[in-house]
């Protein structure tokens, strides 16, 4: 049966609005996930994996993310020619209809690679890449243009040009809210220059550690007041015990708890975490219910393998509330989730039945993991 396609978007599309809904730049790894391993190898040790997948991942978690929930997603990367390369770009154009109009091949690079390893409910990896032969203002040039952009945060990763600007810059300039995000400092510098490039931000999203160390909070309360006051849209996430925003522009807080899951993989659930937050914000959802819906999504990931296997379409949302409504349960915990996610009701009856689910058709011929088709 071919896939329905369902448009959370489709009442924005009129004459003269963007084309592409969320616009990224960033490596594309071609990740390969074993899974069902008690234990890691230890020296000199051979063992066996129940499972294994293959994907891209790196960037490639985050356009898929934001393509399986309805957002048109154009992507900007490297990729090599040879085989992981081909894999790579067949899967994200062909299959997860990923625009890659702005990504180029280049011939005789080698195509980054991650290994990982699933086990007890985390995950070790070992990768190998190389940098890509252009930087992204060459790559770019000037962006297509998009409601969003989403952006990693960074030293060495300015989003403010000093003499030219950058691709952020110019896409913020063209109208698009600029969303970004920040990794792990393996330096453990934390620098507060990094906080500095949130000017041309409407967003930041950070987990609690990142967000208390660039702020030096000392709870993860403190470090979003403490981001509020540098962006429009301040999100901290906090694991097992949520979330919780604040939106300077509508007024809005927010703190949502997280959902009862038995967590497999964490791998890419926070590019589904901040896909969900893009397309609630785009869509004009109030801040309670983006909140709400980044969480059930990235719930819904991490109950799966495999960063961008993982990542969840409206189909699977369908499925996960139509569940909850025919459940007879009437403990306090189920009675929360059919209150705070009241909203699917105006959204999941015009979810066409075959909509998009995890693990398309390409992946899971690449795929021997339990629980994918």
């Amino acid at each position: 049966m071919p896939e329905q396609v369902y448009d959370p978007l489709a009442p924005l599309r009129i004459d003269g609005a963007p084309d592409i809904d969320v616009f990224v730049w960033g490596t594309v790894f071609l990740d390969i996930i074993f899974t069902g391993l008690e234990s890691l190898p230890g020296d000199g040790q051979e063992i066996w994996a129940e499972g294994m997948g293959s994907c891209p991942g790196g960037i490639a978690n985050l356009a898929v993310a934001a393509q399986r929930l309805g957002l048109r997603t154009s992507l900007a990367a490297a990729f090599s020619d040879d085989a992981y390369g081909d894999f790579c770009w067949e899967t994200l154009a062909d299959f997860e209809h990923v625009d890659l109009s702005r990504s180029r091949r280049f011939p005789g690079w080698h195509s980054p690679v991650t290994v990982s390893l699933a086990v007890n409910r985390d995950r070790g990896m070992v990768s190998h890449g190389h940098p890509a032969p252009i930087g992204p203002t060459e790559l770019i040039g000037r962006p297509p243009r998009a409601r969003a952009v989403i952006a990693e945060l960074g030293e060495g990763r300015p989003l403010l040009g000093a003499s030219e600007p950058t691709w952020v810059e110019r896409a913020r300039a063209d109208g698009a809210l600029v969303f970004a995000n920040v990794g792990w400092d393996p330096s453990g510098r934390w620098s507060r220059e990094v906080l500095d490039q949130l000017q041309v931000c409407h967003a930041f999203l950070a987990n609690a550690d990142e967000a208390m160390a660039y702020t030096r909070a000392e709870t993860p309360a403190e470090a979003l007041y403490a981001l509020a006051d540098l962006v429009p849209l301040a999100i901290v996430t906090n694991g097992e015990e949520g979330a919780m925003a604040i939106d300077s522009e509508s007024g809005e807080e927010a703190v949502v708890p997280a959902l009862r899951v038995s967590a497999l993989d964490p791998t890419g659930a926070g590019d589904v975490f901040a896909a969900s937050m893009v397309l609630g914000t785009v869509a004009g959802w109030p801040l309670q219910q983006r909140l709400s819906f980044a969480a059930l999504c990235s719930s819904l990931a991490v109950q799966q393998f495999g960063g961008s296997l993982a990542a969840p379409g409206w189909g699977d949302i369908a499925d996960w509330w139509n569940s909850q409504r025919a459940d007879p349960g009437t403990g306090s915990y189920h009675r929360s989730l059919l209150r705070r996610y009241a909203f699917l009701d105006d959204l999941v009856p015009d979810v066409p039945v075959g909509s998009g689910r995890r693990a398309t058709a390409t992946i899971a011929r690449r795929a021997d993991v339990p629980g994918y088709p």
